[in-house]
């Protein structure tokens, strides 16, 4: 099995041995109960990495290791934004875990007209944070070093302009002619798909993000939630694109 993964807020170590401290060192001894020996990597979430070696421990939440090698992991390419429209309870979570655990590079909350939910004021602020905690967690879960980035919730004019920049725009809808299996898809640059809501993207949305360029797609025969249906074309785009290979 693959070295667990902690994150650590600043990576200004001036020698080999580091100590993990704070919550991450609290589940790094108490919970995982590390031993000397054992390999851990350490990551901001941004690319840069230590692999370690744990040397010992101190009380029940400091972790003692010896840092091997420190390096930075590039960013992928294409890189694949998917920009999720607001599903209900705590499905958006699910969407965010999923997403990260497959290789999504950035998601963006995007509150499309037919959304029940919608985020307003200190509750929107709750769910985003829900939303980068859960990106968070999932990062480390799947033992990635650059976690994907939640963006502030978008609207759908914010939508259209992400995707007039990308290079393969696409969004999930029953009209689209094509599948997204069979799409021309770029090895390099920006892709950019949106997931519309449960209540499905509405005409004028679809209209206006088919002036940004963007085209409509199906992904398969049978109906997917919102909250599965982005993980799902991630991953038939990361193995498409090459990414997986």
């Amino acid at each position: 099995m693959t070295a667990p993964v902690f994150v650590v807020e600043r990576f200004d170590v001036t020698g080999p041995e580091f100590v993990l401290d704070g919550p991450e060192g609290r589940h790094a001894v108490s919970v995982k109960r590390l031993q000397p020996g054992e390999e851990v990597v350490l990551t901001d979430g941004a690319g840069r990495y230590a692999v370690c070696d744990v040397i010992g421990t101190e009380g029940k939440d400091r972790l003692i290791v010896h840092m091997t090698s420190v390096a930075e992991e590039p960013e992928e390419s294409p890189r694949i934004t998917v920009v999720q429209a607001l599903p209900k309870g705590d499905r958006g979570e699910l969407a965010v875990e999923t997403m990260t655990e497959v290789g999504v590079d950035a998601i963006v909350p995007w509150s499309a007209s037919r959304c029940i939910t919608q985020w307003k004021g200190e509750r929107g602020l709750k769910a985003l944070g829900k939303w980068r905690a859960t990106a968070r967690e999932a990062g480390k879960q799947s033992r990635r070093v650059r976690f994907p980035e939640v963006a502030d919730a978008a609207t759908t004019r914010q939508v259209a302009a992400l995707l007039a920049t990308a290079d393969f725009a696409a969004v999930l809808h029953e009209s689209g002619e094509e599948p997204l299996a069979t799409a021309d898809l770029p090895t390099e640059g920006r892709v950019v798909l949106v997931v519309g809501p449960e209540g499905g993207v509405s005409p004028e949305e679809l209209a206006l993000f088919g002036e940004a360029g963007a085209r409509a797609f199906r992904l398969g025969r049978t109906v997917l939630r919102t909250s599965t249906a982005g993980t799902a074309a991630a991953a038939l785009l990361l193995g498409r694109t090459g990414r997986w290979s």
